[in-house]
């Protein structure tokens, strides 16, 4: 029955942990992207999204990663036996990578409170993804355990890294042709842009 709740509240934990982290990232996008707007508008969005991150962070994000680890911890003095095995010491590796994104968006907010952010909204996109990955195979690895199938798993995060990738970049173009709709309606033209008279 222990065995049970420790892993019935460390799914729990898992879902809000990560839930917190890929909204947290989407709202520091926000709030860089607040920099390029006209006062008084800026100091209002920005103040709002700060607000929605300290929350978002102390009260869900942060909580939810203490079940999660409390609870990993719970289970892991029940089986002791997976201390001996392979994929629980790549599984916990990558956990740590996972807390070291944590933490490192805590930094990221204390910098967008004090201005001195110098992410770029395409780069955080790109670092918005990274929780992604590591959820896939940390996932794979605890349902798999030593039947987890390597080859295929590697393929995927290749395949699974190159589609992000792309999507961000297709993203990132259809913005920036938003942002120009001269640009877009010159392209469209087969004749290209016209041509002002001489002299004007």
């Amino acid at each position: 029955m222990a065995y049970s709740w420790f892993k019935a509240l460390h799914i729990i934990g898992v879902v809000v942990w990560f839930a917190g982290l890929f909204y947290l990232v989407r709202l520091f996008i926000y709030h860089v992207e607040a920099q390029a707007q006209p006062e008084p508008a800026r100091s209002i969005l920005q103040a709002q999204y700060h607000l929605m991150e300290k929350r978002l962070y102390n009260i869900i994000t942060t909580p939810g990663m203490v079940l999660t680890v409390a609870m990993a911890i719970g289970l892991l003095a029940l089986e002791r036996s997976w201390l001996r095995e392979w994929w629980l010491h790549w599984k916990l590796g990558l956990v740590a990578l996972l807390l070291a994104y944590h933490f490192y968006c805590g930094r990221l907010l204390q910098q967008l409170e004090q201005g001195a952010c110098r992410w770029t909204s395409g780069q955080l996109r790109a670092f918005n993804e990274a929780p992604t990955v590591l959820l896939f195979v940390i996932v794979l690895l605890a349902v798999f355990k030593n039947d987890f199938p390597v080859g295929v798993t590697t393929w995927a995060v290749v395949g699974l890294v190159v589609a992000m990738g792309i999507a961000i970049q297709l993203y990132a173009r259809y913005r920036r042709l938003r942002a120009t709709p001269g640009a877009v309606t010159a392209s469209k033209s087969p004749a290209g842009p016209t041509e002002s008279p001489a002299g004007s």
